[in-house]
């Protein structure tokens, strides 16, 4: 069995949501960071423990927020002594614009999965993106790098288009898949 942890900064709720239904597709364990950019008690060691991990931050100014980017910077302990080395890493992000820079913050999580030697797990979906596509399709925002979510800034968390939720389980379920390969 592998264990796959989800760590995330959410500073509306959209992001936890969309933490949610990824922590869901590959039956994980979601790990939130607070408000100060702070884990709770024990989350090193779960990520410590984890056999992939999947990195999740709003895009805020076209990068992830300063509460994830504390997170990472105090990543640098289980840096130096290599304890993520080899572990399958993926990642995601949500901003209110179809774009929003989002691929800079992916660019982001996936160098950190990097620094740390890990495996970067890609979206792995076509996207929906033909005349009759819609929001409610997956991958409608056309990600590869990892997951890419909008959630238009006046919509609630209940809001989040079907299809960006739905591709967040899919994704999760191929970080699970891939894992489960590549430990197995």
């Amino acid at each position: 069995m592998t264990q796959v942890v989800v760590v995330y900064h959410s500073g509306y709720g959209h992001t936890q949501r969309v933490a949610q239904q990824v922590a869901q597709g590959a039956a994980g364990e979601l790990l939130a960071i607070d408000a100060e950019g702070n884990l709770p008690e024990g989350g090193w060691d779960k990520l410590a423990a984890a056999d992939a991990i999947v990195f999740g931050s709003p895009t805020y100014m076209g990068g992830p927020s300063w509460q994830f980017k504390k997170f990472a910077d105090a990543s640098s302990k289980p840096w130096y002594s290599r304890l993520w080395q080899d572990k399958v890493f993926a990642g995601f992000t949500n901003s209110a614009s179809p774009v929003g820079d989002k691929g800079a913050t992916l660019m982001a999580l996936q160098t950190l999965a990097s620094q740390h030697g890990g495996i970067w797990v890609s979206l792995g979906l076509l996207p929906s993106n033909k005349k009759e596509s819609t929001r409610n399709d997956i991958n409608s925002l056309g990600g590869s790098v990892g997951l890419l979510v909008q959630s238009p800034s006046d919509a609630s968390v209940e809001e989040i288009p079907q299809g960006d939720l739905d591709t967040a389980r899919s994704y999760g379920q191929r970080v699970a898949e891939i894992t489960r390969r590549l430990r197995g």
